[in-house]
């Protein structure tokens, strides 16, 4: 409860009651069987060392847990054959039965929420569904550290839950932090968005909500997290070219100051279980075979506590699509001599006996792997016996779906939803002064939709069309079959909207347009919806607010500058509350916060830039715009950070240096040649930092929400980005309200570059700080 409360201490007005959710959970427990078959049956929890009912297993010492866990998972390992370890590289991981093993499952997902995706959950009479939070990259939007925390504990507890009861496993394959490279991508709605800062900030608390348990013993797990998919995975199948045959291409410079930091701090601040390699290649090198990326970056430099595995089927994809190896058991050898410690799939099972009988790996290195596998079972407690009598052993079916917990998937998606446009006197609207609300459109009466992919069966759903109907009487016109939009029904809608004191249109996209396997190749509205939009807001009488239910951006520039459309809210794919949400929002309950975590470009971005092009810089020699907002050049729709309020905030900056000194030793090259930048190393790092204080005024009429962003413009040494988020923090401010934001600078950390060759280097010279539309010069010198 106080992880929720303090999720929700940004929100400046919170309603107790769930009034809106209208249907009851059976009800819609009815409905979502048409998407996930559930069963009647529960399978017993699996669980280890069960003296009880086996009582020679207490004389094993992987069984007494008085030891510690290496020494235990070392017992257990010598124990066991060469076929025996085989059967613990793999997703569903084979029965010792003469040790007192069962089965276990390793292949659960939480994108979200507990989803239903993998073979390790599934939802039953006993537990029929769990609470669906919005899909990441609403969340993301919200850009509230504690909410990501807030979530994973909710998520965690649901899991264990569903875990006592034979529903669900231990080990989930979340949060996906890859950056959202390109508006094309179908899995970006599954990221915190295009920036490194959020994705770390999000990878971080997400994990340790999933993962710290309540006692606060650092070494025990609630559940174990996974991040995926490491490593420059952000193209899933684009004009024939897909996941499992691409090969990108990725500057050292690149791979360090964009794609990598999200799994850095998963592995050093989030101290998550597991890492996940991809499908894809880096540099002509398989994600999941290559020893740099592996054992070098993730065991070697970052000290990952847990197990590497693999995509689904990967091995099998590097040997058999792409080609790597001559035969499968020098794939076997290849990716377990890299550091890969689990495969999802059969292939290790299959061919690494073979691989050891060849020579081409030595069973010392299978038992390497297995260790590592096996030793995070044992901080789950798999190996502690009955899990009634753990620390979350009480928990079950009355713990998933509580009042709570639905509460936060609601408070989650306001605090996600961007405002993008507001016309004077559009919104909020009133309550009162609407008599009639005109809704229209493809995504205005959907469930599914808003739980995007990688999800469960929620504990209910409220669509827009019911939010809104709760609050004003409301008519309907879908506008549209479906989101493909092939022939806009305009007569209908314009009739309703000609008559309505205001209209409402719920546009985009759903898994049809964007998905995992299924990439853009445009950023326009599907088929005939910008005709509908237009059509209908010609028509209308009142105010025009339009919906943008997408997980991308969207190239919405007619909308934008049709004054008949008065404002344009984006809510992402918002979850199973989404409709009371936007509702909310709508009606001014509550205060818009959100701001966009990635850009939105024109239609003429991705006519002359290739989704197969890795390269984040811009380049002037061959017209490159680079990407994100860090690097892109050209004009945009919408911009990273974007988002109104219904209040206005001023900055002020109470506290910031003018100078920063590096300190060096005597002869550094430095204090004779002029240097552009500075190697980081740790000597001139040590408590190298400072502070910037910013007063915070909310001066508009309505309490509210506001996110303070501190960015830098570096000097422009080794190509470096044109600006870049430093740190972000959220604050709630009544009308009148103020309060000082601190932030803290690690000069060496918040500074640095990367070079041309993927080293830290801190830029000497003038840096800028950006906070709204203050700036402020600092000088960084030896």
């Amino acid at each position: 409860m106080a992880a929720i409360q303090l999720a929700m201490a940004s929100s400046p007005s919170l309603r107790n009651l769930l009034s809106l959710f209208t249907f009851s959970f059976f009800f819609f427990f009815l409905l979502s069987l048409s998407f996930c078959p559930t069963t009647s049956a529960q399978s017993p929890t699996a669980f280890a060392c069960d003296a009880e009912t086996n009582p020679s297993v207490s004389g094993f010492a992987f069984c007494d847990s008085s030891l510690g866990f290496e020494a235990r998972v070392e017992d257990l390992v010598k124990r066991l054959t060469l076929q025996e370890k085989i059967g613990f590289l793999i997703n569903n991981a084979r029965n010792v039965t003469r040790l007192g093993i069962p089965k276990y499952e390793w292949w659960s997902e939480a994108l979200h929420g507990v989803s239903y995706v993998g073979p390790g959950t599934k939802f039953s009479n006993v537990v029929p569904g769990a609470t669906s939070f919005p899909q990441v990259i609403l969340t993301a939007a919200s850009f509230n550290a504690s909410l990501f925390e807030a979530i994973g504990k909710v998520v965690s507890t649901e899991a264990r839950a569903m875990y006592n009861v034979g529903l669900a496993g231990l080990t989930y394959w979340s949060p996906n932090v890859n950056i959202f490279r390109d508006p094309r991508w179908g899995r970006g709605q599954e990221t915190p968005g295009e920036d490194p800062l959020l994705s770390s900030k999000y990878a971080a608390g997400y994990v340790r909500g999933l993962q710290q348990r309540d006692d606060g013993d650092p070494d025990r797990l609630k559940v174990a997290a996974c991040c995926k998919h490491y490593t420059a995975y952000d193209l899933d199948n684009w004009k024939g070219t897909d996941r499992y045959h691409f090969n990108a291409v990725v500057s050292p410079q690149d791979l360090e100051d964009t794609f990598q930091p999200p799994f850095k701090s998963c592995v050093i601040d989030g101290n998550v279980a597991s890492v996940m390699c991809s499908y894809n290649q880096v540099n002509g090198k398989p994600t999941c075979a290559d020893p740099d990326l592996l054992a070098g970056v993730i065991r070697g430099q970052w000290k990952l506590n847990g197990y590497i595995v693999s995509d689904c089927d990967s091995v099998d994809v590097l040997y058999n699509s792409q080609h790597y190896t001559k035969s499968p058991e020098e794939a076997a050898a290849k990716t377990i001599l890299a550091g890969l410690d689990l495969d999802c799939g059969d292939f290790l099972g299959k061919h690494t006996e073979a691989a050891v009988t060849g020579g081409l790996v030595n069973e010392a290195a299978i038992s390497k792997a297995v260790f590592n596998n096996l030793l995070t079972l044992m901080r789950l407690g798999f190996f502690d016996g009955n899990p009634s009598k753990q620390l979350y052993g009480k928990l079950g079916p009355k713990d998933v779906c509580t009042p709570e917990h639905q509460e936060l998937a609601r408070e989650a998606a306001r605090q996600g939803i961007v405002l993008l446009k507001n016309s004077p006197k559009s919104l909020p609207l009133s309550s009162s002064a609407i008599k009639s609300l005109a809704v229209i459109g493809p995504n205005a009466n959907v469930t599914k939709t808003m739980i995007g992919n990688y999800e469960g069966t929620p504990c209910k759903y409220t669509t827009p069309l019911q939010g809104l109907s709760a609050v004003v009487s409301t008519s309907f016109q879908p506008g549209c079959a479906n989101v493909a939009c092939t022939s806009a029904q305009l007569d209908e809608a314009k009739k309703i909207a000609a008559s309505a004191d205001a209209t409402v249109l719920v546009v985009g996209s759903d898994q049809s347009i964007e998905a995992e396997s299924r990439d853009r190749v445009d950023l326009n509205l599907p088929g005939q919806q910008a005709l509908l939009i237009t059509e209908v807001a010609k028509a209308s009488k009142g105010p025009v607010i339009l919906v943008i239910m997408t997980g991308g951006g969207m190239d919405i520039t007619f909308a934008k500058k049709d004054d008949k459309i008065t404002s344009i809210l984006w809510v992402g794919f918002p979850g199973e509350a989404g409709g009371a949400a936007i509702a909310d929002v709508i009606f001014g309950s509550f205060n818009p916060s959100g701001r966009l975590p990635m850009t939105w470009y024109p239609q003429s971005y991705v006519e002359k830039v290739p989704m197969t092009d890795m390269r984040m810089r811009p380049s002037a020699s061959n017209g490159f715009p680079g990407r994100t907002y860090r690097f892109y050049t050209g004009e945009t729709i919408y911009s990273f950070g974007d988002g109104l309020s219904y209040s206005d905030f001023k900055h002020h900056l109470v506290k910031a240096p003018k100078l920063v000194s590096i300190p060096l030793e005597e002869g550094h090259i430095c204090h004779s040649s002029k240097c552009h930048s500075l190697e980081v190393v740790q000597e001139s790092c040590q408590n190298l930092g400072f502070d910037v204080h910013l007063r915070v005024k909310n001066v508009g009429q309505r309490s509210g929400s506001h996110t303070v962003f501190l960015y830098s413009t570096p000097p422009s040494v080794h190509n470096s980005p044109q600006k870049h988020l430093l740190g972000f923090e959220k604050v709630s401010l009544g009308r009148g309200g103020e309060t000082v934001v601190r932030f803290k600078v690690d000069v060496c950390k918040d500074l640095s570059v990367a070079d041309e060759v993927g080293s830290r280097k801190v830029a000497l010279g003038l840096h800028i700080l950006h906070v709204g539309t203050l700036k402020h010069s600092l000088n960084v010198k030896v």
